[in-house]
């Protein structure tokens, strides 16, 4: 029979089936529909026609759509049990610099209808900003440094109202650096060939880093298992310097270690983009993520995962 309590269990048989809406179907939305496709439905919001065949191979149902137009996402709405929310918010074209307004155009959308089971939202750490160091868990207060970091903290703030407004359980990721070998760009191979240089060791700040896999089933951890209304960093058990990460690729890779500068000298040789990464120094505490969510990290470390 089928049960009034569950809002699958009064639909029709076809219809029960969870179907998982993923918006950012990127490189790790991709990998989330690897570990789902054999359980849900996936569908994924897309705002390019080229990319439905390459979706469409994964068993994932195209939806044309862009968060830049609120217009183009009412079909989604009352659409999916559970959404994954990976886009990345504007970095142009902004009204107030401050502001999500990507976000703010999904959450409207999906008040509409009936709202979704749960919903994960992939931030970033760089909402904590620089803590010296510090040890760093879910119930230290944010302090943003970058407009892109208050941008998502404004997102945060978003979903974490809409949560508690409509009941859906609402779970943030805070995700640090993502690294995987078989990922565009997703090792430092191409920065060491450059010979980009690093901190010196008393100037390094610590970095985090989460393996592209692991992130994925974090994600759907989060969606099946996350607490309602909960922060979870996303990190693996590294604690490494930015330099020290580096100095361990050029070996792994049989390359030379990048030079060291001081401070001082970066500032006047290397990109704003990339100092602002120099420029905050936290260690991430993963227990949340271990004991809450339950996942046991394929790679652990760093150094297992690019090896692997």
């Amino acid at each position: 029979m089928p049960s009034n309590q569950n809002p699958l269990g009064a639909l029709p048989s076809r219809f029960r089936r969870e179907r998982v809406l993923v918006i950012g179907c990127g490189d790790v939305g991709l990998r989330v529909a690897r570990q789902l496709a054999r359980n849900v439905r996936l569908l994924a919001l897309t705002s390019s026609p080229d990319r439905a065949p390459a979706l469409r191979a994964q068993a994932i149902t195209p939806l044309p759509g862009n968060l830049d137009d609120s217009a183009t996402l009412r079909r989604l709405a009352g659409l999916a049990t559970r959404v994954l929310h990976l886009a990345p918010p504007p970095s142009d074209d902004l009204t107030d610099w401050r502001r999500d307004p990507r976000t703010q155009a999904l959450l409207r959308t999906l008040r509409l209808r009936s709202r979704p089971q749960s919903l994960v939202y992939g931030s970033t750490s760089g909402v904590y900003g620089d803590c010296q160091g510090d040890w760093v868990d879910e119930t230290r207060r944010v302090n943003p440094r970058t407009p892109r970091a208050q941008r998502r903290v404004d997102a945060e703030s978003q979903l974490r109202w809409f949560g508690r407004a409509t009941g859906t359980r609402v779970h943030t990721l805070r995700i640090p650096g993502i690294y995987a070998p078989d990922r565009e760009g997703g090792t430092p191979r191409g920065r060491l060939l450059k010979g980009t240089p690093v901190l010196l060791a008393p100037d390094d700040v610590y970095t985090n880093h989460i393996h592209a896999d692991d992130l994925a089933r974090a994600c759907v951890a989060a969606l099946w298992r996350g607490k309602p209304q909960r922060v979870t960093n996303a990190s693996d058990d590294t604690q490494l310097k930015m330099g020290d990460y580096f100095d361990l690729a050029a070996d792994l890779y049989q390359l030379p270690r990048p030079p060291r500068l001081a401070r001082s000298t970066a500032q006047e040789q290397l990109p704003l983009v990339l100092l602002s990464f120099m420029g905050e120094s936290r260690r991430l505490d993963n227990t949340r993520l271990k004991r809450e969510l339950g996942l046991r990290l394929h790679y652990p470390t760093v150094a297992q995962g690019l090896r692997a």
